[in-house]
C-alpha cells in the first residue's frame, strides 16, 4: 500500500522562541467568491524544528506529518533562504 503525498509549505518563521518549535507564515492571494477581487490570505503554522535551524526571518520548506503536539502538524525540511 502507498503512501500518499505530503504537503509541502514555503513560508518564512515569525517566531522561533520555543524550543524546537518554529511559526511559520504562508502568505497566498485568493480570489473573493462574489466579487472577484484578489484578496491577501496569511496562514500561521506551528512545524516542528528539531536542531532549532531555522530564526526569525528564514524562508523555510515545511512537510505534513502526524500530530506532534497539539498544534504541531509539521516539521521543517530546509532552510530554503538565510534572514540577511
Amino acid at each position: 500500500m502507498e503512501r500518499a503525498n505530503r504537503k509541502v509549505r514555503v513560508g518564512i518563521v515569525v517566531s522561533d522562541s520555543r524550543d524546537k518549535t518554529v511559526t511559520v507564515e504562508i502568505r497566498d492571494a485568493k480570489r473573493h467568491p462574489r466579487y472577484g477581487k484578489t484578496v491577501p490570505v496569511r496562514t500561521k503554522l506551528h512545524a516542528h524544528d528539531e536542531a532549532n535551524d531555522a530564526h526569525i526571518g528564514d524562508t523555510v520548506r515545511i512537510v505534513e506529518t502526524r500530530p506532534l503536539s497539539k498544534s504541531k502538524r509539521w516539521r521543517l525540511d530546509e532552510v530554503v533562504e538565510r534572514a540577511r
